[in-house]
């Protein structure tokens, strides 16, 4: 049996209702936008079920509803109709980035179609592949968006579902920024259904940005040109899981971890870490390592509210850290549940405007853009956070079924946090690692009792 291609029907530009006088102005980009220019969009989506009463008329109608809401959106948030562009100083080996928000490009809108049903994408084991390909800009690097789009917005229709696939240029947007952009996208999408005309939002987005004391707005990058920092790497064949965490159960591994915590730390491991606590050795475990590799569980730290003074949260911008917790192999594994838990609370609680601004200094001095290809093959890495409002989404269609991502940043190691769809604290975990490491997490002691409430 053959596998379903995805078709597109229609791909057309959408541009801001009307042009703001904010929008002829170029943005600029900070340290941590910057360092983002050789990795990977940012391609999350939800999953809905379509109306049973939705005709081809009515699809129609919808997919102009989209379009209508996402050049209102697009009017708040006009960068992302814009273009990145390079400029060369009168120094060969600098040269900076910006966006060019007055690009009259726009973003990108594509419809298309698959014979799935919502089962053929929930019901496997694996996500299948095929969700990679309700997604625009494939294995596009931020660098691309240069002549990419920076935002594009897929509808993929199923037999009975539709799902909404955003993808956004990761130099321009962290997950904190990506979310608020598609709260207010289903936020203005709402209130044109209620009949409202007005096109204010809750939260405006803050677009400047923060750069330290003495520095900014035009950070130069030490090339000649952009082939010395970007590079392309292809996944090898991986196993991606969804694993679900209940209240219940994160409540006990929370217990559990500050219990056997150090009596400095025991009351403040959070839910969060005592689960990055488990995956970092479960994962650990299934890759067999020597006992005295080293090993580290990173962590994105949203920065915003560690700098003093803090930032907004309605900063648009890359406002991140990956916070690491380091041992060896052997140590990991010999350790509790708790102390490897505490590591990971010490480190980020390390995380201070000092520390920040210091990492900041450094990067200003010397420019490093991260890529892929650096990354240790023996670490996990913990992305995304339970704590983004997910499944506040809508668009008239009502709660998602479920939240998936593209091809973007999948690696062995990889574990992405997404809120549980029934809420209340729990969690679902989007876990990437090689076959044989997969299939002996699925089978480790410690997961599984873990998973299924048990202390």
């Amino acid at each position: 049996m053959k596998s379903p291609v995805i078709r597109f029907i229609s791909d057309s530009s959408v541009k801001p209702e009307f042009i703001s006088d904010e929008s002829k102005q170029p943005l600029y980009f900070s340290q941590w936008d910057l360092a983002m220019l050789s990795v990977l969009y940012i391609q999350k989506g939800l999953l809905f079920r379509k109306p049973t009463s939705m005709s081809d008329e009515n699809l129609q109608s919808f997919l102009q509803k989209l379009k209508k809401s996402l050049s209102l959106t697009l009017v708040h948030f006009y960068p992302l109709a814009g273009r990145l562009v390079t400029i060369k100083q009168q120094n060969p080996h600098l040269y900076s980035v910006y966006v060019d928000c007055n690009n009259s490009s726009g973003a990108r809108f594509l419809h298309a179609a698959v014979d799935l049903t919502i089962e053929d994408v929930l019901s496997p084991k694996d996500v299948p592949l095929i969700v990679q390909s309700f997604f625009d800009h494939d294995r596009a690097i931020n660098h691309d968006g240069h002549v990419r789009p920076l935002l594009t917005i897929q509808v993929t229709e199923l037999i009975d579902g539709i799902f909404i696939g955003c993808s956004i240029n990761h130099a321009l947007a962290d997950g904190t920024s990506y979310w608020h952009f598609f709260n207010t996208f289903s936020e203005i999408f709402n209130n044109m259904e209620k009949g409202s005309s007005e096109n204010s939002i809750s939260r405006p987005p803050d677009f400047k940005r923060w750069f330290p004391a003495g520095h900014g707005p035009i950070l130069s990058l030490p090339y000649t040109h952009h082939d010395e920092f970007t590079f392309r790497i292809e996944s090898p064949v991986l196993r991606e899981r969804i694993f679900h965490f209940s209240v219940e159960s994160l409540a006990n591994l929370k217990s559990k971890a500050n219990k056997e915590s150090k009596p400095n730390v025991a009351g403040k491991i959070s839910s969060l870490q005592a689960l990055s606590a488990l995956m970092w050795r479960c994962i650990t475990r299934a890759r067999q390592m020597e006992d005295d590799r080293k090993t580290s569980c990173r962590l994105a730290l949203n920065a915003r509210t560690r700098l003093q003074p803090p930032l907004s949260g309605n900063y648009f911008g890359n406002c991140i850290q990956a916070v690491p917790g380091t041992t060896t192999a052997g140590e990991l594994l010999r350790q509790s549940l708790g102390l490897t838990a505490g590591l990971l609370h010490e480190a980020v609680a390390g995380q201070t405007d000092e520390v920040l601004r210091d990492w900041v200094d450094a990067w200003i001095r010397k420019p490093a853009i991260y890529n892929l290809s650096v990354f240790d093959p023996d670490s996990v890495m913990m992305g995304s956070s339970p704590r983004f409002d997910m499944y506040g989404n809508e668009f008239g269609l009502g709660k998602a079924l479920a939240v998936r991502s593209g091809y973007a940043h999948k690696f062995d190691g990889k574990v992405t946090l997404y809120p549980g769809r029934e809420g209340g604290g729990s969690m679902d975990l989007e876990v990437t690692l090689l076959p044989d490491f997969m299939g002996r997490l699925e089978s480790d002691p410690e997961f599984l009792k873990a998973m299924c409430n048990g202390n």
